[in-house]
């Protein structure tokens, strides 16, 4: 599905990664957005792939691939385009994009070259040094009061944005597994003939008018508009209603008259129907 986003998947680079489960976590984000190329700078934690796979799971392919630097220069070098993310103001004057922009941003320079994002150092964020070598800051906003993110959040964040961005919210959604086609007219008025019987075996009706009610249930029904499987259950909660009232000795027993899964289904009729039963 990933061959019909728009543009190519950018290169994350991690400066100085000091834990291993926030490593893990950033593993997941990427392979989640469709991210397979981590390179890391100077690491500060061990790096194992398989307590890394323990927090990230399925993502060997990544691990096989990512690669450890010594250097920003080294893991930039062919990169055409990178922006850095950063939750800290900066007294210089620098191009500062928000996620959505600077993810737009991104796929349209991927047309043409490699691109990539910083993030990294758990602690303290990115030094001037590393940022001096991006060509934009990317700042998430947030609460003012309460604004610093930790490293995997913001780059989920940032990771979502290039996803959508790239058109992956135009993926559609899987089918349901047990998915079923509409329900049937026959379908429909046996549910509306087995719940009047219901409503008729329970004395729900009294003083109202049959035909009025039904009216109104059927309008409802048609406005949930279920599909076969659920008019199927809706008419069973309706015969069955029937079925325990005679188990009860509330209502007499019935002669099996029409075969089960038959409109008429007299075996399993919840009542008697009043004539209005057959009315459109």
């Amino acid at each position: 599905m990933t061959d019909q986003l728009q543009g190519e998947p950018p290169v994350l680079v991690l400066v100085a990664i000091q834990d291993l489960v926030n490593l893990a976590s950033c593993i997941r984000i990427a392979k989640n957005f469709g991210v397979m190329d981590v390179r890391l700078v100077q690491p500060e934690c061990p790096i194992d792939h398989y307590r890394i796979e323990g927090v990230a799971h399925n993502t060997a392919d990544l691990l096989d691939r990512m690669t450890i630097h010594d250097s920003l220069d080294e893991a930039f070098a062919d990169l055409t385009h990178v922006v850095a993310l950063t939750g800290r103001e900066r007294t210089a004057k620098r191009t500062t994009l928000r996620p959505r922009e600077a993810a737009a941003e991104l796929v349209e320079r991927s047309r043409v070259g490699r691109v990539g994002i910083l993030a990294g150092r758990e602690a303290h964020g990115l030094q001037n040094e590393e940022l001096d070598r991006c060509a934009q800051l990317v700042t998430i906003s947030a609460n003012p009061d309460y604004s610093s993110l930790n490293l995997a959040q913001a780059w989920a964040v940032m990771a979502h944005e290039l996803w959508v961005a790239r058109g992956g919210d135009t993926i559609p959604l899987k089918a349901p597994r047990h998915a079923a086609g509409p329900a049937t007219h026959e379908q429909m008025e046996a549910l509306f003939h087995d719940w009047e019987g219901a409503l008729t075996a329970i004395q729900f009706f009294k003083k109202r008018d049959p035909e009025l009610v039904m009216r109104g249930f059927r309008e409802l029904i048609y406005r949930a508009d279920p599909d076969g499987r659920e008019a199927t259950l809706l008419r069973a909660i309706g015969l069955e209603v029937g079925h325990y009232m005679r188990r009860a000795g509330l209502l007499p027993p019935r002669e099996r008259d029409a075969p089960r899964g038959t409109p008429a289904e007299a075996a399993g009729t919840a009542g008697d129907p009043p004539p209005s039963a057959d009315r459109p």
